[in-house]
């Protein structure tokens, strides 16, 4: 045998492997079983915190609005840093800054639940820990003087303490923003490399289902933890509260504690990674093809110093930015993606209000119908693409129709809804008080609300004008009775009357399932378009460009937007030391419109970025065969497995940013 076989029967893979490459850490395997843990363990964060958004919002007495900044500011360190992986790419040791990354974002899941342990028990209204006068919150003709003393205790113990709370939690998502940063980009990049051609689709295919499955995970994570009391970790008596009670708060904090050591201990393999490895050997007939093929091409940013790197970004953004195609489909994706960043973080609290649901199973429904739907619609959408073997202008017009039949199934969802509970004194705006219900002397913070036996709610038994309960064996309130605002019959019992809208919530669940579903079938073709009608040398850089934009256009407004606009349909908010909380009642007609009607628009928008995508490439298609060249308007090569390759690696990126579809 000459020296000429030997080294072909090595290079081709025949050979037995040298022992460093049997060491579990020298098998990119072993790094795509880790990577898969760690991306689940990243997503598994930021899945919950969406879950438990209404819950820290009535916690501490956020706004939508805020609670919207909050949900969207991991974006901002992001997007900060995100610019720079491009230049980096192979020049450092990528298993270190990945694990470095996901450290930073296990301390983030740590820092957001700081603020539980920073302040005291939780204190609702009438609670077993606040004032003892008037503890029942009945009616009481004289008003007591614990008022001044509650203010003052208010000043001096709690404001401190809920000013603190902010900026921590915004400190904690700006670091998850900032840990994740390595992890998709750099991860998938070590595996495209030193994978085999023929294994690293289906290893990046690994990935993208785990980025789908880490979101809904999440979102159950968050169902089962928030059943459990927010105090359970502090010595006292447990509350009378239910979690169907408006003023139960569940266990939020728990959750990103087992998050965040989850994805502390993933990280740990990642310092052990070497910066090279050597590359998966192919065995079959494809591996003398294998060898006769260039290695990949080096990081096109490798020659230039990251001053010049800088120089020439913006230059290169609008270059890319004047391909019509490629800028009509990136905004068609960011309106779809500032709907899925607005209901991934509202979705929950809508279902609670507008059906009158717990919190609990408002995530499960989330988490276990709407994302694997979305996850059906995604995997049929690549499905019908690679059966038809569909051409850009094809996979345009599949992007269209999918979403213009989003659009008609969401738009029944307008009107799944009732009219806001009659609400004494709050909704409507009438007033028919009995002369006998003025004598109570009812603090304006109350906020325990009871169910009158004439149907409509009171904010407190007091504000009801009830003079006297009825306790069961073990303490716990039955009913008031005596109340001097209800009528003839005047009872009360305790929890919200609710919107007495429950037959509508089953099909708002289906038609909600099947929007996702149909709107995600254009997720794949999208991607492909983009793919196929960049350059070549392009394709690397356009993506990157797409994922600013969908960071600064979409995530990072999105919420806001959507917090802004269900803000605006409050009509009680909460008060506490004399400032206002969260907000107590909505208008659920104006909620149901503004919220959903923001979906609709970004769908209509979607739509015709699809329709004039579309109507450019028939254009273009016509004006190719007048000239005589092929049917084939596309500068980018056909779909073989380099570009399955890529847009698998795309598909990753993307999935694990957007982090859930609702």
């Amino acid at each position: 045998m000459t020296a000429t076989d030997s080294q072909q029967r090595t290079l081709t893979g025949w050979a037995r492997p040298p022992a460093r490459c049997r060491n579990p850490l020298n098998n990119i395997k072993f790094f795509v079983f880790c990577h898969s843990l760690l991306q689940l363990a990243q997503l598994l964060v930021s899945g919950y915190l969406k879950s438990s958004i209404s819950t820290i919002e009535r916690r501490y007495g956020f706004s939508s609005q805020k609670s919207g900044l909050f949900a969207s500011f991991n974006e901002v360190g992001n997007t900060a840093l995100i610019v720079f992986v491009s230049f980096f790419g192979s020049r450092i040791h990528r298993p270190r800054f990945i694990g470095g990354g996901a450290l930073i974002a296990s301390l983030a899941g740590v820092l957001i639940a700081l603020p539980h342990f920073l302040t005291g028990p939780y204190e609702f209204s009438h609670s077993a820990s606040s004032t003892q006068n008037n503890s029942s919150g009945l009616c009481h003709t004289e008003r007591t003087f614990y008022t001044e003393s509650s203010h003052q205790n208010c000043t001096q113990q709690e404001s401190n303490a809920h000013q603190e709370v902010f900026p921590i939690m915004l400190l904690g998502q700006l670091l998850l923003g900032i840990g994740g940063v390595p992890v998709q980009p750099f991860g998938i990049s070590y595996i495209d490399d030193y994978a085999s051609k023929n294994n690293s689709p289906f290893y990046l295919g690994i990935l993208f289902a785990v980025t789908v499955i880490g979101p809904a995970v999440g979102f159950m994570l968050g169902s089962f933890m928030l059943r459990f009391y927010v105090d359970i970790d502090k010595p006292g008596k447990m509350p009378e509260l239910t979690n169907a009670d408006p003023r139960w708060v569940g266990a939020w904090w728990l959750g990103f504690l087992l998050a965040a050591g989850f994805l502390f201990l993933t990280s740990l393999p990642y310092f052990f990674f070497p910066r090279k490895m050597p590359k998966e050997e192919t065995t079959g007939p494809e591996a003398e093809n294998e060898v006769k093929e260039e290695k990949p091409k080096s990081d096109p940013f490798k020659d230039l110093s990251l001053v010049e790197f800088l120089k020439s970004f913006p230059s290169i953004v609008l270059r890319t930015l004047k391909n019509p195609i490629y800028l009509l489909v990136v905004l068609a994706q960011v309106n779809l993606a500032a709907m899925v960043a607005g209901l991934a973080t509202f979705m929950a609290k809508f279902i609670e209000r507008q059906f009158t649901k717990t919190a609990s199973l408002s995530n499960m429904i989330i988490g276990g119908v709407n994302i694997p739907a979305a996850t059906v619609g995604i995997m049929a959408g690549g499905a019908i693409m690679k059966r038809l073997s569909m051409s850009v202008k094809a996979s345009a017009l599949m992007c269209t129709i999918a979403v213009l039949l989003s659009v008609v199934f969401g738009l029944p969802l307008l009107f799944l809804g009732c009219p806001t509970q009659d609400i004494a004194g709050v909704y409507p705006l009438r007033e028919e008080i009995p002369q006998a219900c003025g004598k109570c002397s009812c603090e304006t913070e109350d906020f325990n609300p009871v169910c009158g036996s004439n149907g409509v709610e009171y904010r407190s038994p007091c504000h009801a004008g009830c003079m006297a309960q009825a306790l069961d064996t073990a303490g716990k309130v039955l009913n008031y009775t005596d109340c001097s605002c209800i009528g003839s019959v005047s009872f009360a019992v305790p929890g919200t009357c609710g919107s007495r809208c429950s037959h509508f919530f089953l099909p708002f669940i289906i038609f909600s399932a099947l929007t996702g579903l149909v709107a995600s079938f254009s997720q794949t073709p999208s991607f492909m378009m983009i793919l196929r009608t960049v350059k070549p040398e392009d394709k690397s850089f356009a993506i990157g460009v797409q994922y600013m934009l969908f960071r600064v256009l979409a995530f990072m407004p999105g919420p806001v937007l959507y917090g802004s606009a269900i803000d605006t349909t409050c009509i009680l908010w909460g008060k506490k030391c004399k400032k206002n909380t969260s907000c107590h009642y909505y208008n659920l007609d104006l909620f149901r419109r503004r919220f959903l009607g923001l979906q609709v628009f970004f769908i209509i928008g979607a739509f015709f970025c699809f329709l004039l995508s579309f109507l450019v490439l028939r254009k273009m298609t016509v004006r190719q065969q007048q000239a005589g060249k092929p049917d084939h308007p596309v500068e980018g090569d056909k779909s073989d497995g380099s570009n399955m390759s890529k847009m698998l690696l795309s598909k990753a990126r993307e999935a694990g940013h957007t982090q859930s579809t609702v």
